[in-house]
């Protein structure tokens, strides 16, 4: 290799080095649970970026750069690096430039332009965006004026633009990223470079995804696997499978994610060349982190002791069992967290100062509050005391190195230190050091998390707020939603595995802002605060379906109740930390409103009772009283109002647990509350499409497996269910062998139908990966649904009714029902049927006969469609208990 071949590698392995430091080190996926969505969404990419640079390093097809190298610009560039790795970010900034000076001088374009890469990459680690991309924009501008047929300028080219687009979607730029991504493709593809090929590829896929655009996302990591299994085995191909299976965790494919990673590992302790350690450790921990998200909390905590065994460095050590930590707190196994906690505070003593063990210290103090929360007061002051120096240590390293973002996140938890030992005043103070950063340094994604402390503070821990800084805490809960909503495609691009957990981080800030707003001192809001909370419930609710579809591509449009139905009520049961409230919206007039003391535990165990009641084998006793007392916290304080009112359907919007509850099933005293309205479920009138139903051009898809397949049971019933429902529409019908998932599909694309039934297994859970329904050939997951029902839009009219008349909730899934929201507002039908738990296959066919019977008369309404045919069924011997007829919910549109 000559002199400038060998130069020219070692930029680029230098490159590779810095680009990788932080972000290619596992340990990040997981630390600072709390606050650090926005770092965290940048580093999930980092490590899938690594594979397009990682290729470099080898040369493509022998050609590299030949230019004549001045050796002292050589020396800075090594001595950036070096200053980088110890976490001197500004003393590495300061040398990149003069090396970029010195380039500039000699007419050396290609050096100075990836030495520009590398400043942008440094000034976004401090969070310093405009000279981020002012670094990279120049680098480009350098980089296309020279030669476009140059294969040096095209595989820097690469590069940089890797480094752009890792820039642009941390900035919220997803679109921009990936046009960016897709240059960083064409260039690697020109220069012949397979593995930067697949790494831009990955990246793209993740765009996709955040982008709402499932389908684009699935097929090219199908295609960016393939290409991996024709590849030799190899350190790199066991580097692409690491990255791919991390980004298949990010898209929410848990099942794929754990194969490609555990063939990764496989590859790896069969290569006749022994891999790092490093790399083995990387690929534990990821199947830990994987795991994780499954809620294998055992399998997880396995993984990440067999990472901690293979971990390469005291660091890397500590940065994996700051996961593990984590996972023992959210676990409740707080002996073993509790002598964690303690093996890593004597680690950290022996950390050199750097920018990692400043941010290893914030995330172990955010452990000491959460752990905290479960101590006497003597312990918890073992607990935070120490963990205050350790914060103050990260402080003043963060501050010395020029880093922003990290020194905001040092502030903020010690703010919510100081929150938790009730020293308002210091709380207060740090907390709004904190946020001014964050605001200073445009970052809203932890912005709101100070926003949401200092409304905490300012209550001064008082729940319901009674302190004289209540309206300054309802403004700071406020301007915490309001940036949250700016970054609801942000949030949903970030995985749940990352500790940035949506119960523990977003879903609060909703809730406590309701909870201010519904405070007053006569006991009745007014009318302003009544539409805000009404408007931050729906928000929630979007939220939430961000959450679970890890994508933020769910229309929403305000209506109003009285535009669509002037017979019917919409009622917003609210589940608040302290109390349980109701607001009621009757057509054309004042929002109404009650409220129940009860803290959240107690509804939550009221709703649990009334769950486990209804069952196949219970006694009336088992659930009519629950029932009753259910009733009464929802609608009896409104039944004059609703009578005066002439309602005819009740529109609940659900919250949390309620979504689950089958409404239908209330008992007044004397009557089910099915027995006097018809009864919806709504994800929020936001996402409705107000339109009555065409039965004059009714006809149906029929599809449904009446035979076992694999753990699920037969459905002998399901032949005359389909043909009896076929009698009284006009229908295509798929029926065992012939439903298969491509048979569906060409069905649905093909023909008109308007309503589409599908008589199958399927289950709803709060993980959108395991809400599918069975088919003859596998199972169609929600966002496969999604793209297959959507597909159609382009040349049909919509789905007028989605019926899934054999799903059932994920047992032990509190959360399941979120499932079915999912699929009700993302299959493009405007109503969707479905039952909540599933039934005998008798009754359901009779009753699914009965509904079908009733919507073929004129004038009637989906919703009274349906209260017709429970009503005839809870009158039929044997199907009197609310178990057979009562788990039957229509979602959307009731008209």
């Amino acid at each position: 290799m000559s002199m400038h071949e060998r130069y020219w590698s070692q930029r680029i392995d230098q490159g590779v080095r810095i680009l990788q430091r932080l972000f290619s080190n596992q340990g990040w996926r997981w630390l600072l649970p709390f606050a650090l969505a926005g770092l965290l969404m940048t580093l999930s990419l980092h490590t899938a970026i690594a594979v397009a640079v990682q290729s470099d390093v080898n040369g493509v097809n022998g050609e590299t750069i030949r230019q004549a190298v001045p050796s002292s610009a050589s020396a800075q560039v090594q001595q950036a690096e070096t200053r980088y790795q110890a976490g001197q970010f500004l003393e590495a900034i300061d040398l990149w430039q003069q090396a970029a000076t010195r380039y500039a001088k000699d007419g050396d374009a290609l050096n100075r332009s990836l030495v520009l890469s590398f400043l942008a990459t440094a000034f976004a680690d401090l969070g310093q965006w405009n000279p981020a991309n002012d670094a990279i924009a120049q680098a480009i501008s350098l980089l296309n004026a020279q030669s476009p047929a140059s294969n040096d300028t095209s595989r820097v080219l690469a590069q940089v633009f890797t480094t752009q687009g890792k820039l642009q979607l941390a900035q919220g730029k997803a679109s921009d990223a990936l046009a960016t991504w897709q240059q960083a493709e064409s260039f690697y593809r020109k220069t012949n470079n397979p593995n930067g090929i697949l790494g831009s590829q990955i990246n793209q896929a993740r765009v996709l995804q955040a982008e709402g655009l499932y389908r684009r996302a699935t097929d090219l990591l199908a295609q960016v696997r393939q290409s991996l299994q024709d590849q030799p085995d190899s350190r790199l191909k066991v580097t692409g499978l690491r990255s791919l299976g991390k980004m298949l965790r990010l898209v929410g494919d848990l099942v794929q994610s754990r194969t490609v990673l555990e063939q990764g590992l496989t590859i790896a302790q069969k290569l006749p060349d022994k891999l790092p350690a490093s790399d083995i450790s990387s690929i534990l921990f990821g199947l830990g982190n994987t795991t994780r998200a499954r809620g294998e909390t055992d399998t997880a905590l396995n993984f990440y002791q067999n990472a901690i065994a293979t971990a390469p460095s005291l660091m890397a050590k500590t940065q994996i069992q700051l996961a593990q930590l984590s996972l023992l707190v959210e676990a409740n196994r707080l002996t073993e967290a509790q002598r964690l906690f303690a093996q890593i505070q004597s680690q950290l003593a022996q950390l050199p100062p750097s920018r990692l063990a400043a941010y290893a210290r914030i995330d172990l103090a955010q452990s000491a509050m959460k752990l905290s929360r479960y101590q006497t007061e003597a312990a918890s002051a073992n607990l935070l005391k120490p963990s205050a120096q350790e914060l103050a240590t990260a402080i003043q390293h963060v501050r010395s190195i020029g880093d922003h973002r990290g020194e905001s996140y040092a502030l903020g938890t010690l703010g919510g230190l100081y929150e938790t030992t009730q020293q308002w005043n210091n709380a207060k103070t740090l907390t709004q050091q904190a946020l001014n950063l964050a605001q200073s340094i445009g970052a809203p994604d932890i912005a709101y998390q100070w926003q949401w402390q200092l409304g905490r503070v300012l209550c001064e821990g008082q729940q319901p707020c009674t302190s004289t800084g209540m309206q300054k805490a309802t403004a700071a809960y406020a301007e915490a939603v309001k940036t949250l909503q700016s970054l609801r495609s942000d949030l949903a691009a970030i995985n749940q595995d990352v500790q940035f957990s949506f119960r523990e981080s977003v879903e609060p800030v909703y809730r406590q802002f309701v909870e201010l707003l519904l405070q007053s001192e006569t006991n009745v809001p007014s009318q302003e605060n009544l539409k805000h909370a009404r408007e931050t419930i729906e928000a929630l609710q979007l939220a939430e379906l961000d959450n679970f579809f890890r994508e933020a591509c769910i229309t929403a449009r305000p209506v109003k109740i009285d535009q669509i139905d002037p017979h019917a009520a919409v009622v917003y049961p609210i589940i608040l930390p302290h109390q349980f409230a109701v607001i009621l919206s009757l057509p054309n007039q004042p929002l109404r409103y009650h409220k129940t003391s009860l803290p959240q535990a107690k509804v939550e165990q009221i709703l649990t009772q009334m769950l486990q009641g209804l069952r196949a084998t219970a006694f009336v006793e088992d659930w009519l009283p629950i029932a009753q007392q259910i009733y009464a916290l929802l609608l009896r304080p409104e039944e004059e109002a609703l009578a005066a009112s002439n309602i005819k359907t009740l529109v609940f919007v659900p919250d949390g647990s309620l979504r689950g509850l089958p409404m239908a099933a209330l008992h007044d005293g004397q009557r089910y509350l099915i027995e006097k309205y018809s009864v919806v479920l709504n994800p929020g009138l936001q996402l409705l499409q107000p339109q009555a139903i065409d039965r004059l051009q009714l006809k149906g898809l029929l599809a449904g497996l009446s035979q076992a397949q694999g753990e699920f049971s037969a459905l002998p019933n399901v032949v005359t269910e389909i043909s009896q429902i076929k009698a009284e529409i006009p229908s295509q019908v798929l029926l065992d062998q012939t439903f298969t998932n491509q048979a569906l599909k060409n069905e649905v694309d093909s023909t008109p139908s308007q309503l589409i039934h599908l008589a199958t297994h399927g289950q709803f859970s709060s993980n959108a990966d395991d809400t599918f329904i069975l088919t003859w050939d596998g199972r169609i997951n929600v966002k496969q649904l999604d793209q297959l029902l959507r597909s159609r839009e382009r040349k049909l009219k919509p789905i007028e009714l989605l019926v899934l008349s054999a799903c059932q909730t994920a047992t032990g899934d509190k959360r399941a029902a979120l499932g079915m929201a999912g699929v009700a507002v993302r299959s493009g039908a405007r109503s969707t049927l479905a039952s909540l738990w599933s039934v005998n296959d008798l009754s359901t066919a009779s009753l699914m006969i009965e509904f079908y019977r009733e919507l073929s008369k004129p004038g009637m309404t989906k919703a009274a469609a349906l209260r017709h045919a429970q009503i005839t069924l809870l009158q039929q011997d044997g199907y009197t208990s609310p178990y057979y007829w009562a788990p039957f919910v229509l979602l959307g549109n009731w008209l």
